[in-house]
């Protein structure tokens, strides 16, 4: 009998956490007939009022509606609808995470609320279709890496890069980087691992979804101290910046040989391409004309040009001269 009034807890709890919430309490009938008709329990009425004083004691808060027949809630959740959506809304967003894990993602945490805000989130979420990373092995890219940190040592790993055919190649022949990993840094919705490389005798920055397999955590080879001017905050400034839009169009850009991951970066690998010369090739991407987008064209010193439609040429072009005759 104890172990029954024990479970009975436990299912009440199961219960409400699952299918209540402010808006959709659950009556005392209600609760009775759960406990018949799922767990074979008859529970008197007069019993509840002390199963959820109990439940209080243990930390877990119940709201009561009182009337001939109370009604109850599960009030004590970590996260409120509101912060759910945003964390979903980062996971969905985030290119470092692959659209399969995005699912697996969300679908946790909306069981961190009731069933009826569950569905509410899920009817508003859109996976399908955004620019994704294609390495399931990024999670454990990003534990190795975070091991590697913690315990003060350094990582070994091959590198990848898109040809300009968009096909993943290893960087350098297949090279093994030798690195000694200081941070992570979350950036333009990817993961960035900063270290100390040892091939190239100074700090470099990898993108965690573009390393190959997953990094062998090198236990007896202890990190290179960091340089004693190296300034996290400071360096991230420099090196990383965003990208943002506003209006839709599709725009032809010209860009030199070598370029490619620039424009897998910002647009994914399905972005359409095509040779042009053995010096160039081009792409048609969907992209909003902003200053925004133009300064992005700006940043690439003449390697990515516009070359259609005519009145976007046009607008870069009267960007440029407003820039010059300031």
């Amino acid at each position: 009998m104890e172990n029954g009034n024990k479970l009975r807890l436990f299912y009440i709890y199961q219960h409400l956490l699952r299918y209540s919430d402010a808006e959709h309490p659950v009556s005392t009938p209600e609760l009775l007939r759960f406990l018949k008709e799922e767990h074979g329990m008859d529970v008197n009425r007069t019993t509840l009022p002390g199963d959820f004083a109990m439940m209080e004691k243990a930390g877990l808060h119940f709201e009561v509606i009182r009337s001939r027949q109370n009604k109850y809630y599960f009030d004590g959740r970590l996260f409120d609808v509101a912060e759910l959506k945003v964390l979903i809304d980062a996971i969905s967003s985030s290119k470092f995470i692959t659209e399969k894990k995005s699912k697996d993602l969300i679908k946790k945490l909306t069981t961190l609320t009731s069933e009826y805000n569950a569905e509410k989130l899920r009817r508003h979420v859109t996976v399908e279709g955004r620019v994704k990373s294609e390495n399931e092995k990024a999670y454990y890219i990003l534990n190795a890496v975070n091991n590697a940190i913690d315990k003060g040592c350094k990582v070994r790993f091959q590198y990848t890069e898109y040809s300009n055919r968009k096909r993943k190649s290893l960087r350098n022949n297949g090279e093994y980087y030798t690195v000694s990993p200081y941070a992570l840094v979350w950036d333009g919705d990817f993961y960035y691992m900063i270290g100390w490389c040892d091939n190239r005798k100074h700090m470099r920055n990898f993108r965690l979804d573009r390393i190959y397999k997953t990094p062998t955590v090198l236990d007896n080879e202890e990190a290179v101290p960091e340089p004693k001017d190296f300034d996290l905050a400071e360096y991230s400034q420099k090196v990383f910046r965003m990208f943002g839009s506003d209006e839709e169009s599709e725009v032809e850009l010209l860009c030199e040989i070598g370029l490619m991951n620039g424009i897998v970066d910002q647009f994914g690998t399905k972005v359409k391409t095509e040779e042009v010369d053995d010096q160039h090739f081009r792409a048609i991407v969907i992209v909003c004309p902003s200053p925004t987008f133009y300064r992005w064209v700006f940043g690439w010193n003449g390697g990515i040009r516009i070359i259609g439609p005519e009145k976007i040429k046009e607008e870069y072009k009267t960007m440029l001269k407003k820039a010059l005759a300031t």
